[in-house]
C-alpha cells in the first residue's frame, strides 16, 4: 500500500512522540472498566454508556468544527455501512462492558479482556490466512486455559460477569478488524466522529425501546464529562493514532500493560483485591498473549 505525503508525516510525528503516546494510552486505556464501576450506582449500565459516549461525540464534532469548520458528512454517506457495522459492534460491546462490572470487579475484567488477541489471531487465521508458529500455538492454548480459569467460578453471577466481558470483546475485536482493513486510510477526526455518532445513534435509539432513558442529576453530570473525555475522546483517540502507525502484533502488545494498572486502580479505589484463582487465570492470559505475540525472527 503507498503512502500520501500526509500519511508519512503522521508516522513520523508519532514515531517522535511514541513513548509519550504509549505511556498515555496505556494510562488512560487500563480506566475503562473503572470508570464503568464508578457509574454503576448512578444509572443503568447501557445509559451510563449512552451519555459517555454523547459527550465524546459532541467533543469530537466541536474538535472538527474548530479544525476545517465543518463535518463532512459526504464521508458518512459514502461508507454508510462501515460506520453503521461498527457502530453497532461498539454500542453492544460497551453496554456488555458496563453491565458486567455490576458481577466482577474491573481489575478482573480488564485481565479477561486481555483475551482479545485471541480474537484478533481468529480473525488473521480466518480472513487474512495467516500462519501460526508452534510458539503461537502453545501462546494460544495457555491463554484459553487462563481465560476459563478467570470465567468458570462458583456463582452464576460471577459467570455472566466474564461472559459478558467476552462478548464485548468479541464484538470490539471485530469491529477492530474492520477498522484495520477499511478505515485505514480515512482522516482520522472524520472517522472518529462518524465512530462516535453512529454508536451514540444505536445507544439512544436502545435506551428509548427499552424504557432505560432517564436524565441524570445534576452531581453526576461532572462524572459523565470526565469519563466521555477520558475514556472515549483521549482514550480512543489514542487507540486509533496508535491502530494506525503500529503493527496490529505491538499493537496488541502494549495494550496488555493495561490490566495491571487496572489492577492498582482498583484496589486503590474500590478496595478490591484479586482471588489466587484470578490472578492465576489472568497470569496465564498475559503469559499466552505474550507468546502468540512474540515476534518473529
Amino acid at each position: 500500500m503507498s503512502h500520501t505525503p500526509s500519511t508519512l508525516a503522521d508516522r513520523a510525528r508519532f514515531v517522535n512522540n511514541a513513548p509519550l503516546i504509549i505511556v498515555a494510552l496505556l494510562t488512560v486505556d487500563s480506566l475503562h472498566f473503572i470508570f464503568a464501576k464508578l457509574l454503576a450506582p448512578h444509572l443503568p449500565p447501557t445509559t451510563s454508556a449512552m451519555y459517555v459516549m454523547l459527550v465524546g461525540t459532541i467533543e469530537v464534532v466541536l474538535i472538527a468544527l474548530a479544525r476545517s469548520g465543518k463535518v463532512q458528512l459526504a464521508v458518512f454517506w459514502q461508507y454508510k455501512w462501515f460506520f453503521l457495522s461498527i457502530g453497532l459492534l461498539i454500542a453492544i460491546s460497551t453496554s456488555g462492558n458496563y453491565l458486567a462490572v455490576s458481577y466482577i470487579n474491573p481489575g478482573q475484567a480488564a485481565l479477561l479482556a486481555k483475551s482479545a488477541v485471541l480474537f484478533g489471531l481468529g480473525f488473521g487465521l480466518l480472513w487474512l490466512k495467516e500462519k501460526l508458529t508452534g510458539l503461537q500455538i502453545s501462546g494460544t492454548f495457555i491463554a484459553i486455559m487462563g481465560v476459563f480459569t478467570i470465567a468458570f467460578q462458583p456463582g452464576d453471577y460471577l459467570r455472566l460477569g466474564s461472559f459478558l466481558v467476552l462478548g464485548s470483546v468479541f464484538l470490539y475485536s471485530s469491529h477492530t478488524a474492520l477498522v484495520k482493513r477499511y478505515g485505514a486510510n480515512m482522516d482520522i477526526v472524520t472517522f472518529f466522529v462518524f465512530r462516535l455518532a453512529t454508536t451514540s445513534s444505536f445507544l439512544l435509539l436502545y435506551n428509548l425501546g427499552s424504557g432505560n432513558l432517564q436524565w441524570p442529576t445534576r452531581s453526576v453530570w461532572p462524572l459523565l464529562i470526565l469519563v466521555g473525555t477520558v475514556d472515549i475522546v483521549i482514550s480512543r483517540g489514542l487507540y486509533y493514532l496508535a491502530l494506525r502507525q503500529l503493527k496490529l502484533s505491538i499493537h496488541t502488545i502494549i495494550l496488555t500493560a493495561s490490566p495491571a494498572l487496572a489492577i492498582i486502580w482498583t484496589v486503590l479505589l474500590f478496595e478490591i483485591n484479586p482471588t489466587p484463582q484470578q490472578l492465576l487465570g489472568g497470569g496465564a492470559v498475559l503469559i499466552g498473549v505474550i507468546l502468540v505475540t512474540w515476534p518473529r525472527r
